[in-house]
Order: structure tokens, then sequence, then C-alpha cells
């Protein structure tokens, strides 16, 4: 296995993986509004996943919808190398990872790119004083309006049960189309969606081996 400097410079010669930071924010992204056209080369939906971590959901719902593309989105370098990997041993050309801070997303798509966020596991950021940095808090939420479609659903798996009502308060007190939810999604898991229960990330093995119960919900900005 690599070491994590070697890691981090092998993920400079990768095709499917970019970086944006700070330092580039007065330049902008170039991929901006132009995923399509200039990495993925289709007009097919593009799934978006947060901190993606070593990328098991981005790869996962890859495998299962190879009609879409999917971009895998976290700061961790040595983390998003293990998913880009098996995105080139697999041959996954629908699939691409982005290096960068979640607080510069709204940078990095264009109005209406993207069809569809998965959050999964986030940092639920349990202390009041650190609500601002929740994944589902108002401040990111109209960040990603800015680039996601009308229409496309946000996804949020977590083994917190803190995070997972603050998010449903947040979804009634904005009046957002709630799609489903369910504080127990190993019991309530619905037949058609079996990809929920399917793909672990690393963190819900760890979870579920502790016997935790994990929350799902799923909703709609209209």
């Amino acid at each position: 296995m690599p070491s994590k400097q070697q890691k981090f410079a092998q993920l400079e010669t990768l095709n499917n993986v970019f970086s944006f930071f700070f330092t580039q924010l007065n330049q902008g992204f170039n991929l901006k509004g132009c995923w399509r056209d200039t990495f993925f080369k289709n007009n097919n939906p593009i799934v978006l996943e947060l901190g993606c971590g070593k990328g098991e959901y981005t790869i996962g719902l890859a495998e299962k919808h190879p009609e879409k593309n999917f971009i895998g989105m976290d700061l961790k370098g040595n983390r998003i190398w293990t998913g880009a990997m098996q995105a080139i041993e697999k041959k996954m050309v629908h699939v691409a990872f982005l290096r960068c801070r979640i607080d510069f997303v709204d940078h990095c798509f264009g109005e209406q790119e993207v069809d569809e966020i998965w959050i999964t596991f986030p940092d639920p950021q349990p202390q009041k004083t650190r609500a601002r940095k929740r994944l589902t808090h108002p401040m990111f939420l109209e960040r990603y309006k800015k680039f996601l479609k009308p229409n496309g659903v946000i996804h949020l798996k977590t083994d917190s049960t803190s995070l997972y009502e603050y998010t449903l308060e947040v979804i009634k007190e904005n009046n957002y189309p709630l799609l489903w939810c369910t504080n127990d999604l190993y019991k309530n898991c619905p037949d058609d969606r079996e990809e929920l229960v399917r793909i672990k990330t690393y963190y819900e093995k760890l979870f579920t081996d502790k016997g935790e119960d994990i929350k799902y919900l799923s909703f709609r900005f209209s």
C-alpha cells in the first residue's frame, strides 16, 4: 500500500481527480458549468456525493447506475485516492473525484448542473455553536440551491439522531417536500431501494457493527 505522500503525488497524475482550493477562488474552477461536456462527454444526470471519504457510495451507486455520472467530493486526498483508483481499475469513465472543501462547493458547479446530492455520514457537529458547519444547515442548503436542479433530490444517511432530527426540523421550517424518512433504515428499507443498505461506507460498517441504528431521509427544495 502506498504511503500518504505517495498517494498525494499520484493524485496529481490521475485523470479522474480534480482539485480546487481557496487560493484558486479568484481565478475560478475550470470545470464549473461544463462537467458533462469537458469530462464526462455525455448529457447524463450528475450525482454528487459530499464528504465521500473513500468513495464507497460514489463507486457503489456508479456500478448500479451506469446511465448516470458520479462525482465524489472530499478534502482528504488519501481517502479520495482509494475511490479514484477503484474507478480506474474498473474502467468507470462516468466517475470523477473532486478534492475541495465543501464550503466552496457552489464554486465548482454551474446553475442546475447537478441532479442529485448524497450526504453520507457527515460529521454531525453536535455542539450548538457548530450548527453552521452541519451540511444540512440552511447556509449550506442555500449553496446547494445554486447548482442543484429545482426537482433534484438530497439524501442524508447518518447514524446521528441529533443530525437526523435537526435536518427534519430544517425541512419542516422551510416547507421543503420530504420524500421519505426513517430512523431505522435496516428495518424499514423499501424493497426497491436496496442500495440504501447494500452499499456501506467505512463509517457505516463501524456503526452497524456496534448495533447502532442508521437514519435516512430524502427531500427536495420544491
